[in-house]
């Protein structure tokens, strides 16, 4: 039985209404959304976790407009999504949407600074400067600005991306996994970031993971299987997503994209 997780529409920097999408046609048609309903409250932090192929990345995906809805509707705060032609969609993206990825997605000809202020530059905006130097500081990478990636370790290379995730003081910055690639001290640093960006800054984040330890960051976990929401948790700890998540049987991969 699926559990529709939602909130108070006006207090939502995101959400989803009876969310479908489908990888193939027919017969070898793959549903990894079925029908959700979930609502991302601001201001808050929110794991996403699942067994691998429970369609966690793909809801990710279509709520943060990097992939179309079979079915139902997606909004960033009143703004439906679909409704959004390429162009309106990339700018609503840029302007009200942060990501930070397992795989950094750094430009490596640039300057960490460079890369932190890279969406504005793009943009044609200017970088509100002390905005900048305190999410700066609260990164705590002052000293490496100067830096390109190469020069950085991952740990530094992941908090240079979170911090160009927050620079733009976005709505809901979705982050997919971004302690995969990373040992437990850096992860760690990382995560407490993100925490601390909620805390601090009010922002909105939404994490999709597969570990325990992480989600335990979070104010809320929320479950899915077989691309339906199964369950939710709040003020999460590790044990106890742990003890969760040995309740879901081992599911097949749902179709392409849905790697974890």
């Amino acid at each position: 039985m699926s559990i529709t997780a939602d909130v108070t529409t006006g207090t939502a920097a995101a959400r989803a209404e009876r969310v479908t999408r489908v990888y193939g046609t027919g017969a070898t048609g793959v549903t990894a959304l079925d029908e959700v309903t979930i609502a991302m409250p601001r201001g808050r932090f929110t794991a996403v976790m699942g067994p691998s192929g429970s369609g966690k990345s793909t809801l990710m995906h279509c709520m943060a407009g990097l992939d179309r809805v079979d079915g139902g509707e997606v909004y960033i705060g009143d703004t439906a999504l679909s409704p959004l032609g390429d162009r309106r969609l990339t700018a609503l993206r840029r302007d009200r949407i942060g990501f930070v990825f397992q795989a950094f997605n750094l430009v490596p000809t640039l300057s960490a600074l460079e890369n932190i202020t890279l969406p504005m530059d793009v943009a044609g905006r200017r970088p509100d400067a002390a905005w900048v130097d305190r999410i700066i500081d609260t990164v705590g990478l002052r000293r490496r600005l100067s830096h390109r990636p190469s020069e950085l370790s991952g740990g530094q290379q992941q908090r240079v991306a979170c911090a160009r995730a927050l620079a733009s003081r976005p709505e809901i910055v979705f982050a997919d996994e971004p302690t995969g690639n990373l040992d437990s001290r850096s992860s760690g640093e990382v995560l407490a970031f993100l925490r601390g960006s909620v805390r601090e800054f009010g922002q909105t984040v939404v994490m999709v993971t597969h570990d325990p330890a992480a989600a335990g960051y979070a104010d809320q976990v929320v479950f899915l299987s077989d691309g339906r929401i199964v369950d939710r948790m709040e003020a999460p700890t590790a044990d106890r997503v742990l003890e969760r998540m040995k309740g879901f049987d081992t599911a097949p991969e749902r179709g392409p994209g849905e790697n974890s």
